[in-house]
Protein backbone atom coordinates (compact mmCIF):
# COMPACT_ATOMS: atom_id res chain seq x y z
CA UNK A 1 0.00 0.00 0.00
CA UNK A 2 1.54 3.38 -0.87
CA UNK A 3 1.25 6.02 1.87
CA UNK A 4 0.34 9.54 0.72
CA UNK A 5 2.61 11.78 1.46
CA UNK A 6 0.48 15.21 3.53
CA UNK A 7 1.67 18.36 2.57
CA UNK A 8 2.69 20.61 5.45
CA UNK A 9 0.49 24.07 5.62
CA UNK A 10 2.83 26.73 5.73
CA UNK A 11 1.22 29.63 8.22
CA UNK A 12 0.94 32.87 7.06
CA UNK A 13 3.83 35.39 8.60
CA UNK A 14 3.71 39.08 9.77
CA UNK A 15 5.76 39.21 6.28
CA UNK A 16 3.87 37.30 4.71
CA UNK A 17 0.44 39.68 5.76
CA UNK A 18 2.62 42.35 4.99
CA UNK A 19 3.34 41.35 1.38
CA UNK A 20 -0.26 40.32 0.97
CA UNK A 21 -1.43 43.80 1.87
CA UNK A 22 0.89 45.61 -0.20
CA UNK A 23 -0.49 43.18 -2.95
CA UNK A 24 -3.83 44.18 -2.67
CA UNK A 25 -3.36 47.86 -2.13
CA UNK A 26 -1.08 47.86 -4.83
CA UNK A 27 -3.77 46.18 -7.36
CA UNK A 28 -6.94 47.57 -5.77
CA UNK A 29 -5.50 51.39 -7.13
CA UNK A 30 -4.61 50.35 -10.05
CA UNK A 31 -5.91 53.39 -12.39
CA UNK A 32 -4.96 51.40 -15.28
CA UNK A 33 -7.38 48.20 -14.39
CA UNK A 34 -10.00 50.01 -11.81
CA UNK A 35 -12.92 47.98 -10.98
CA UNK A 36 -13.21 46.76 -14.56
CA UNK A 37 -12.31 43.21 -13.77
CA UNK A 38 -13.29 39.78 -12.31
CA UNK A 39 -12.88 38.88 -8.88
CA UNK A 40 -10.52 35.57 -10.21
CA UNK A 41 -8.66 38.03 -12.40
CA UNK A 42 -8.10 40.13 -9.36
CA UNK A 43 -6.67 37.70 -7.02
CA UNK A 44 -4.85 35.95 -9.33
CA UNK A 45 -3.19 39.00 -9.78
CA UNK A 46 -2.59 39.69 -6.24
CA UNK A 47 -1.22 36.14 -5.86
CA UNK A 48 1.13 37.33 -8.83
CA UNK A 49 2.07 40.27 -6.76
CA UNK A 50 2.54 38.66 -3.77
CA UNK A 51 5.06 35.48 -5.39
CA UNK A 52 6.68 38.29 -7.39
CA UNK A 53 8.22 40.06 -4.09
CA UNK A 54 11.66 39.43 -2.87
CA UNK A 55 10.33 39.48 0.57
CA UNK A 56 8.80 35.97 0.36
CA UNK A 57 11.44 34.47 -2.73
CA UNK A 58 12.54 31.04 -1.96
CA UNK A 59 8.57 29.86 -0.58
CA UNK A 60 6.30 27.90 -1.90
CA UNK A 61 3.52 30.36 -4.14
CA UNK A 62 0.46 31.21 -2.55
CA UNK A 63 -2.67 30.11 -4.55
CA UNK A 64 -4.86 33.08 -5.29
CA UNK A 65 -7.59 31.71 -3.10
CA UNK A 66 -5.18 31.45 0.02
CA UNK A 67 -4.84 35.17 -0.60
CA UNK A 68 -8.16 35.84 -0.75
CA UNK A 69 -9.21 33.76 1.90
CA UNK A 70 -5.99 35.39 4.03
CA UNK A 71 -7.46 38.83 3.36
CA UNK A 72 -10.48 38.59 4.18
CA UNK A 73 -9.69 36.78 7.52
CA UNK A 74 -7.26 40.48 8.14
CA UNK A 75 -9.57 43.04 6.42
CA UNK A 76 -12.39 41.13 8.88
CA UNK A 77 -10.52 41.51 11.91
CA UNK A 78 -8.64 44.75 11.13
CA UNK A 79 -11.90 46.30 10.66
CA UNK A 80 -13.16 45.10 13.86
CA UNK A 81 -10.09 46.47 15.26
CA UNK A 82 -10.13 49.58 13.98
CA UNK A 83 -13.45 50.02 15.95
CA UNK A 84 -12.09 49.43 19.20
CA UNK A 85 -9.43 51.55 18.38
CA UNK A 86 -11.86 54.39 17.35
CA UNK A 87 -13.64 53.46 20.72
CA UNK A 88 -10.13 53.99 22.61
CA UNK A 89 -9.48 57.19 21.50
CA UNK A 90 -13.22 58.68 22.31
CA UNK A 91 -12.47 57.36 25.88
CA UNK A 92 -8.93 58.63 25.83
CA UNK A 93 -7.86 60.90 29.10
CA UNK A 94 -5.78 63.54 29.57
CA UNK A 95 -2.54 62.84 29.67
CA UNK A 96 -2.25 59.06 28.46
CA UNK A 97 -0.45 58.58 25.25
CA UNK A 98 -0.74 56.17 21.97
CA UNK A 99 1.01 53.32 23.81
CA UNK A 100 -1.98 53.72 26.29
CA UNK A 101 -5.03 53.66 23.80
CA UNK A 102 -3.84 51.16 21.95
CA UNK A 103 -3.54 48.93 24.93
CA UNK A 104 -7.38 50.09 25.52
CA UNK A 105 -8.26 49.13 21.66
CA UNK A 106 -7.02 45.65 22.70
CA UNK A 107 -8.73 45.53 25.88
CA UNK A 108 -12.04 46.65 24.24
CA UNK A 109 -11.72 44.38 21.31
CA UNK A 110 -11.05 41.17 23.92
CA UNK A 111 -13.99 42.08 25.46
CA UNK A 112 -16.11 42.62 22.27
CA UNK A 113 -14.67 39.60 20.30
CA UNK A 114 -13.55 37.07 23.15
CA UNK A 115 -10.50 36.75 21.85
CA UNK A 116 -7.40 38.57 21.15
CA UNK A 117 -6.11 40.76 18.30
CA UNK A 118 -3.14 39.51 16.74
CA UNK A 119 -2.44 41.00 13.94
CA UNK A 120 -1.40 44.61 14.98
CA UNK A 121 1.18 44.42 12.10
CA UNK A 122 -1.17 44.50 9.44
CA UNK A 123 -3.12 47.49 11.37
CA UNK A 124 -0.31 49.27 11.39
CA UNK A 125 -0.62 48.84 7.70
CA UNK A 126 -3.89 49.88 6.86
CA UNK A 127 -5.28 51.96 9.55
CA UNK A 128 -4.14 55.16 7.45
CA UNK A 129 -6.03 53.96 4.13
CA UNK A 130 -8.94 55.78 3.34
CA UNK A 131 -10.87 52.61 3.89
CA UNK A 132 -10.53 51.32 7.04
CA UNK A 133 -10.11 55.26 8.18
CA UNK A 134 -14.09 56.03 6.33
CA UNK A 135 -14.88 52.43 8.64
CA UNK A 136 -13.75 53.84 12.01
CA UNK A 137 -15.75 56.93 11.06
CA UNK A 138 -18.81 55.45 9.52
CA UNK A 139 -19.17 53.34 12.82
CA UNK A 140 -18.68 56.10 15.26
CA UNK A 141 -21.42 58.13 13.30
CA UNK A 142 -24.08 55.34 12.37
CA UNK A 143 -24.42 55.08 16.41
CA UNK A 144 -25.26 58.81 16.55
CA UNK A 145 -27.95 58.43 13.94
CA UNK A 146 -29.39 55.60 15.57
CA UNK A 147 -29.41 57.38 18.37
CA UNK A 148 -31.14 60.12 16.99
CA UNK A 149 -33.88 58.32 14.81
CA UNK A 150 -34.54 56.60 18.60
CA UNK A 151 -35.34 59.60 20.23
CA UNK A 152 -37.46 61.24 17.25
CA UNK A 153 -39.41 57.71 17.11
CA UNK A 154 -39.62 58.11 21.19
CA UNK A 155 -40.98 61.66 20.30
CA UNK A 156 -38.96 63.43 22.75
CA UNK A 157 -35.11 64.66 22.66
CA UNK A 158 -32.65 64.17 25.49
CA UNK A 159 -30.75 67.79 26.55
Amino acid sequence: MLALRKSVRRKWTPNDDIVLISSWLNTSKDPVVGNEQKSVAFWTRIAAFFAASPLVAGWEEREAKHCKQRWHRINELVCKFCGAYEAATREKASGQNENDVLKLAHTIFYNNHKKRFNLEHAWKELRNNQKWCDVATAKGSSKKRKGKEEEEVDGFQST
